[in-house]
């Protein structure tokens, strides 16, 4: 009886300490609260649906992509599987892929889902607030 007691004890133990982590530690997580004006120049290309642009913030910066008439998605440019470094920092190709690369590795500006064989992680998403018709907040709270 005492031998089952310790198991179950154990074994809670260890499911408690696996809920309260993060999958993926692999990023740091810091602050993020940019303000995006899309009457400037370089956010052109968010004016239509599938347009995207690189912005300042997160990590290694924040690609801002136009996934509909009313909706945006932000995106953590630091390959979501790599320790932050140059050459981690993602690019956009085709305006469809992002693109990691250190190992070449491919994810989709859609969903953030990985591309690569191997890959267990999506990109980091921020959340993307519409504050007015030309205004967005990008935040991760």
């Amino acid at each position: 009886m005492k031998k089952i007691s310790i198991l179950i004890l154990l074994f809670s133990l260890l499911a408690c300490s696996d809920s309260d982590t993060d999958p993926n530690n692999i990023l740091p997580n810091i602050p993020v609260n940019e303000t995006v004006f899309l009457d400037l120049p370089q956010y052109i290309d968010l004016k239509a649906v599938g347009g995207w642009a690189y912005t300042q913030g997160g990590i290694s910066g924040i690609i801002l992509y136009r996934a509909g008439t009313t909706n945006y998605v932000a995106w953590e440019r630091s390959a979501p599987h790599l320790a932050p470094s140059s050459c981690s920092r993602m690019t956009v190709e085709n305006g469809i892929i992002m693109y990691c690369s250190c190992d070449e590795s491919k994810f989709q500006i859609i969903d953030g889902a990985p591309m690569t064989d191997g890959i267990n992680y999506a990109a980091k998403q921020y959340r993307v607030d519409i504050l007015g018709n030309n205004t967005l907040r990008i935040t991760n709270y």
